[in-house]
């Protein structure tokens, strides 16, 4: 992989400052413990009142904790795997590498932006922009003009695994602007704003995740050398962060804060199709195929 001295400093500062932020973030518990606040715009809110996030709401404490948990039992564990296969010249490696990347450039820039104020913000703001250059330098290693479709078998299922994207792309983009839309229409406060200053998560979501699960999607279907690139990292990222949400769901549930029916039901669910399609696309990449820069 081009810049690959470069991706591995960057990934190894990545391991050490997650492992250290996620575990602290899961095992510190100093603090009174749980209370009220008023929000600015008049709605009681309750904090965590213990950890690293004691300032944070219950509702994205426990998230917060739940993702910590996923980063050192999920993400950190893929990040060596994939770099340790990447080294070693696979192309299944690359793409795992930088979908993971991926995700713990979405989870930084999400704690960057959208935690209460912590002892560990600059950690978060150094792994954001580790990850953010580290993804930048895995995707361009690929050789874009040999990149062709030869890499798949040519039983690879473009239409379930394009189709799946536009789904999951269409329906996150609508669970979200179905948050949103009605309370701009009442003028009311959105639901999950709590004493936050706006909603970083649906912004992200809206802004980056829902257009390129649809435009990775389309590419797929029309069988776009580009595309399938486009969508293995895609999907890789999707394993990793609805593994997460997952875990997310199931840590508010025990923290007794409300998730909707459609939350509970469609999170998981993306979670189990994903990984099938992680599976049928490692399956049918052939590693005769050189698509990197040496």
């Amino acid at each position: 992989m081009k810049h690959a001295k470069v991706i591995k400093m960057l990934v190894i500062l990545i391991i050490v400052l997650s492992l250290i932020s996620s575990v602290y973030g899961v095992f510190s518990n100093r603090g009174p413990g749980q209370f009220e606040f008023m929000s600015v715009r008049g709605e009681t809110v309750t904090l965590q009142g213990n950890g690293l996030y004691q300032y944070d709401s219950i509702a994205i404490a426990s998230q917060a904790i739940a993702q910590d948990l996923v980063t050192i039992v999920v993400g950190i564990p893929l990040l060596i795997i994939s770099l340790y296969m990447s080294r070693k010249g696979l192309i299944k490696g690359d793409i795992l590498l930088t979908g993971t990347l991926g995700y713990f450039l979405y989870t930084y820039t999400s704690y960057s932006f959208l935690s209460m104020y912590n002892p560990f913000f600059l950690i978060y703001v150094l792994l954001m922009s580790a990850a953010f250059f580290a993804f930048t330098l895995a995707m361009t290693s690929f050789d874009l003009k040999k990149l062709s479709s030869s890499v798949f078998d040519n039983r690879f299922p473009t239409k379930f695994v394009g189709g799946f994207l536009l789904f999951i792309g269409v329906t996150v983009g609508l669970m979200w602007l179905g948050r949103i839309v009605p309370a701009l229409i009442d003028n009311s406060i959105p639901i999950g704003l709590e004493h936050y200053n706006t909603l970083v998560i649906q912004a992200l979501d809206l802004g980056f995740l829902v257009p390129i699960s649809i435009l990775s999607g389309y590419l797929v279907l029309r069988k776009n050398s580009f595309g399938y690139l486009l969508a293995s990292i895609v999907i890789v990222k999707g394993i990793t962060m609805l593994t997460a949400i997952t875990g997310m769901i199931i840590s508010q549930l025990l923290s007794g804060v409300h998730v909707s029916i459609s939350e509970i039901i469609l999170f998981p669910l993306f979670n189990v199709v994903v990984i099938y399609c992680l599976f049928l696309i490692l399956k049918n990449i052939d590693e005769r195929i050189e698509l990197r820069h040496h």
